[in-house]
């Protein structure tokens, strides 16, 4: 019975360091999606200005939201053939119609922040910037995006725009 217990001890131990060995997934996995070869979660932005999200996946069932910002940012966290089911800024999850989606081209802006002239914390500031504003963007590098706010052209740090990761999107 000793040799079953010490036996039983060892297989735990070593499980336990392989676990502790092994590096840990995020909180939540990519996966690739069997309908559209993507990943998800990923971004995409709104195709229209009027985009209806419903409560399932097909036009018989009831709208939910109304969405009138083309361009807007949502996060895809599960599709089908023809719907994806969409998570917005506010955390809100509805279906849309596939075809009501395009590759994202916008962020939301989630602080008050300075657009700055170049990507750096020193830059002079171009305008200040509130938060919920809908921009398009360029580009990125490691920390900043460069983006467009009305008839401002400028760069914000990433921790500030809401749409580029899935690892901060409230997943």
């Amino acid at each position: 019975m000793l040799g079953f217990f010490r036996l039983f001890l060892s297989a735990c131990l070593i499980l336990t360091a392989c676990q502790l060995a092994t590096p840990s997934a995020s909180a939540q996995s990519v996966k690739i999606s069997q309908f559209s070869g993507k990943p998800v979660p990923r971004f995409a932005s709104l195709r229209y200005a009027r985009v209806n999200g419903r409560i399932g996946p097909s036009t018989d069932h009831q709208v939910a939201f109304e969405y009138e910002r083309a361009g807007m940012p949502v996060l895809i966290v599960k599709e089908t053939t023809d719907w994806a089911r969409v998570r917005d800024f506010e955390g809100d999850e509805v279906w849309m119609h596939v075809g009501q989606l395009s590759e994202p081209d916008h962020v939301i802006v989630t602080r008050e922040v300075a657009l700055r002239r170049k990507p750096q914390s020193a830059s002079p500031a171009r305008a200040t910037i509130e938060p919920g504003v809908l921009a398009e963007l360029h580009s990125c590098n490691d920390r900043w995006c460069e983006i467009s706010a009305g008839a401002y052209t400028g760069w914000i740090d990433k921790p500030s725009l809401w749409g580029l990761n899935t690892d901060t999107a409230g997943l």
